[in-house]
């Protein structure tokens, strides 16, 4: 019987996060007659570890704490030699730029066969971040889940029979509408994300802004975790909206929050194909986004949520205020939401096609 492959996930981090919980969802489902997952983090234990555990992933750190090792390049050679991988997969910016890199070298000169190095690039900033005009060259295969990214990577040169686009996939079963339809829901607005420049949340609380002055009972509630925590609750103490905003920590399990609100908002500068928002369709939510990297291929404008242009802090009011004040179409393109995620956007297909490229031909 052939042994399974080593799939090794070289991650920074496993705070509660969309790639870190896309990645885990997609460890946990391979197939375990053939591929075994292993997950590597810069970092300590952080938020997602007991989830990754429970679900019978082998799993290593290379730091103690929530933030990354700041000599993790000089020992990541010899941890990735010792862990014996078959494929290296990193994730996120600093995993794609030293995964590869050692990915490399850590085998020249060796009788073993080098593993198949696989690179992600995910969110609107991960090119540049990643250097990739240059470090795709370091890789066997490249997979991008947004076609914005795609036609990026191709522009730098990457052959197409060495480049994938998967979508992202969302568990149909486990995000569900509940019995109450957006429509009877308190005026509640919900943004799920990352607490990070890419996500610009000043641009959304600033049309939060404007929404309050038409619908002065609606909140806003932010869901997550980051870097720029600190300013958004100051710009909240500082601003009478703010006593309309509730920010709430990050979690792994999003249903309650999708259950509880009319529409879902994402205000982004910068994306791939956010996880959050095909959460939010398969709950039944309308979506307001705006229209940058892979959104437009989730959101139609019109029929299952409304675009507008980043930073647009007006625009981005007036589509929520519009959904806020319309329960008949609220609901319908909720409904249309869920439909366009059964259709498109199924676990199994994107499973089955990283399983494909892991189990490939290596370029090396």
């Amino acid at each position: 019987m052939t042994k399974p492959l080593r799939v090794l996930f070289l991650m920074e981090d496993l705070c509660f996060g969309g790639t870190q919980r896309q990645t885990l969802e997609l460890a946990r489902r391979l197939d375990r007659s053939r591929f075994t997952p292993v997950m590597l983090t810069l970092t300590g234990p952080t938020d997602l570890d007991k989830a990754a555990q429970d679900a019978g992933i082998e799993l290593h750190h290379m730091g103690q704490g929530r933030k990354v090792w700041p000599l993790f390049f000089a020992a990541l050679c010899w941890r990735l030699r010792a862990l014996c991988p078959d494929v290296i997969v990193p994730c996120t910016a600093l995993p794609n730029i030293w995964g590869r890199i050692w990915g490399r070298l850590a085998w020249l000169g060796s009788s073993g066969n080098a593993p198949l190095v696989v690179g992600t690039c995910r969110g609107g900033g991960g090119p540049k971040r990643q250097h990739e005009r240059w470090l795709w060259r370091l890789t066997d295969h490249m997979i991008c889940n947004s076609e914005a990214l795609r036609e990026i990577l191709q522009g730098f040169g990457v052959p197409a029979a060495q480049l994938s686009y998967i979508p992202n996939g969302v568990d149909t079963e486990f995000f569900a509408p509940t019995g109450t339809t957006p429509s009877a829901r308190s005026p509640e607005i919900l943004c799920v994300a990352r607490l990070a420049g890419d996500k610009d949340h000043m641009t959304l609380l600033r049309a939060f802004e404007l929404v309050l002055q038409r619908h002065p009972n609606a909140r806003l509630r932010i869901v997550g975790d980051g870097p720029e925590e600190a300013n958004l609750h100051t710009w909240a103490g500082e601003h009478v909206a703010g006593t309309n905003v509730d920010f709430i920590a990050g979690g792994l399990d999003m249903r309650a929050h999708y259950a509880g609100a009319r529409v879902f908002a994402l205000s982004s500068v910068r994306e791939g194909q956010p996880n959050v928002i095909l959460e939010a369709m398969a709950c039944g939510l309308p979506v307001c986004a705006t229209s940058v990297g892979g959104i437009p291929r989730l959101v139609e404008d019109g029929v299952n949520g409304f675009l507008s242009v980043a930073g647009d802090a007006g625009a981005l009011a007036e589509n929520c205020c519009r959904l806020l004040a319309d329960g008949e179409l609220c609901d319908a393109m909720g409904q249309a939401g869920r439909a366009r995620v059964e259709k498109d956007f199924s676990f199994t297909a994107m499973v089955d096609a990283h399983q494909g490229i892991f189990a490939g031909p290596r370029t090396y």
